[in-house]
C-alpha cells in the first residue's frame, strides 16, 4: 500500500542491454552467487500517492519482471526512448489489456513514438489479428509536463550519445537512465531531489553511457539526498562497488523498492 505522502518505486531491471549474467560469459560477476548481481534489462514500476501504477519502459524481460514482482495492473506506460532493451517487451501489454479490460495509454516523445510504430507495425495495421493477437494501445506525445492521476511527470531532456532522450521527474524523485550527458537547461529541472537514479555503466569509457566515475561526479553536482545507479554492466560487482561509493550513493538492484516522500 502506498503511503499518502510518497511514491513507491520498484526497480524491475538494472542491467545493460545484454543483461547480467551475459550469454556465454564466465566472469566473476556473471557467475556470482549474490542475487544483486543478476540484472535484467532496465525498467521501473511506480505507484503514486493516489494509486496510479506507471510502468517506465517495456523491456524484453517484462514478463519475467512482472511475475517476479507480482505486477497485475499497469495504468500507463512511459517510454524514455525506443532502443531494443527498452521497448521489445511491448507485446506483453496484451496481458495487462486482458486484466484491465481497457486500452493501455503510452507516453513518449515524437521520435520514440515513430520508432514504435515502425518496430511494432503489426499493432497499427488495419488487418492486424484480433482476439488478443496484438496489444490495445493509445499513443500520446510528450511535449512537456503532464499528469497521470494527480501525479505530475516532468520530462528531463538528457543526452544518450547523439540521441536526446527523456529522463523523468516525479516530485522529489528523478529517473535518468541511458545517458552520457545532461544539458545545462535540464539542471534546473533536477533541483531539490530526495532521490536520483542515474546511468552508471562501468569504469571503462563508453560513447553513450556515463562511467561510474562520471556518474558519481554528476550525482554530486545534482545533489540529491540519495542516488542509485542503474544500467550496470557485468564489470561492476554489487557488494564491492557499493562499499567503495561515497555516502548517499549505491548501485540499485533488481527488486529494490524505495519510497520517496513528495
Amino acid at each position: 500500500m502506498v503511503h499518502s505522502s510518497a511514491v513507491r518505486v520498484t526497480f524491475l531491471g538494472t542491467g545493460t542491454s545484454h543483461g547480467v549474467p551475459m550469454i556465454g560469459c564466465d566472469c566473476a560477476v556473471c557467475r556470482s552467487d549474490d542475487p544483486r548481481d543478476r540484472r535484467s534489462r532496465p525498467s521501473i514500476y511506480v505507484q503514486t500517492e493516489d494509486g496510479c501504477r506507471i510502468l517506465v519502459d517495456t523491456t524484453p524481460d517484462l514478463r519475467t519482471q512482472a511475475l517476479r514482482e507480482d505486477i497485475r495492473r499497469v495504468d500507463a506506460i512511459v517510454f524514455t526512448h525506443a532502443h531494443a532493451d527498452h521497448v521489445m517487451g511491448l507485446d506483453e501489454v496484451r496481458r495487462f489489456n486482458m486484466l484491465s479490460g481497457r486500452p493501455m495509454p503510452m507516453y513518449a516523445d515524437a521520435q520514440t513514438l515513430d520508432d514504435i510504430r515502425i518496430t511494432f507495425r503489426y499493432i497499427f495495421e488495419s488487418d492486424a489479428p484480433k482476439g488478443g493477437g496484438k496489444p490495445d494501445i493509445r499513443l500520446w506525445t510528450i511535449g512537456g509536463a503532464f499528469s497521470l492521476g494527480r501525479q505530475e511527470i516532468v520530462p528531463i531532456p538528457i543526452h544518450h550519445g547523439t540521441r536526446d532522450i527523456l529522463g523523468l521527474r516525479l516530485g522529489r524523485f528523478a529517473y535518468l537512465t541511458d545517458c552520457n550527458g545532461i544539458p545545462y537547461a535540464s539542471f534546473a529541472l533536477l533541483y531539490g531531489l530526495d532521490c536520483l537514479v542515474l546511468d552508471a555503466l562501468r569504469h571503462k569509457p563508453h560513447p553513450t553511457h556515463f562511467t561510474l566515475e562520471q556518474a558519481v561526479a554528476m550525482a554530486r553536482r545534482i545533489g540529491a539526498r540519495q542516488t542509485y545507479f542503474t544500467h550496470i554492466a557485468h564489470d561492476l560487482a554489487h557488494a564491492a562497488t557499493c562499499a567503495a561509493l561515497p555516502s548517499g550513493m549505491a548501485l540499485a538492484h533488481d527488486g529494490l523498492t524505495i519510497e520517496v516522500t513528495q
